[in-house]
């Protein structure tokens, strides 16, 4: 069992014509601070817009004090 507050399995998000992320893993423990570091078009901002439910991602898991969030339930969020 993990002991990460946060996990990103395989995170895919595509727009038209563009592959924002591919195969996005994240593990993030308890007490941990991480940062975003990347060039323009990287896809810190789709990253952080998943997390947030203002996208949902096209692939992959996301798992919250180990229990996978299934944001596809909401009505509030952006294909």
């Amino acid at each position: 069992m993990s002991s990460a507050v946060l996990e990103l399995k395989g995170i895919e998000k595509g727009f038209p014509g563009v592959k924002a992320l591919k195969k996005v893993d994240l593990s993030i423990d308890k007490g941990e601070i991480h940062a975003l570091v990347g060039a323009n078009g990287a896809g810190k901002s789709t990253l952080i817009k998943i997390l947030a439910r203002v996208y949902k991602q096209d692939r992959g898991d996301i798992i919250l004090n180990g229990e996978n969030i299934n944001w596809a339930d909401t009505t509030n969020i952006r294909k």
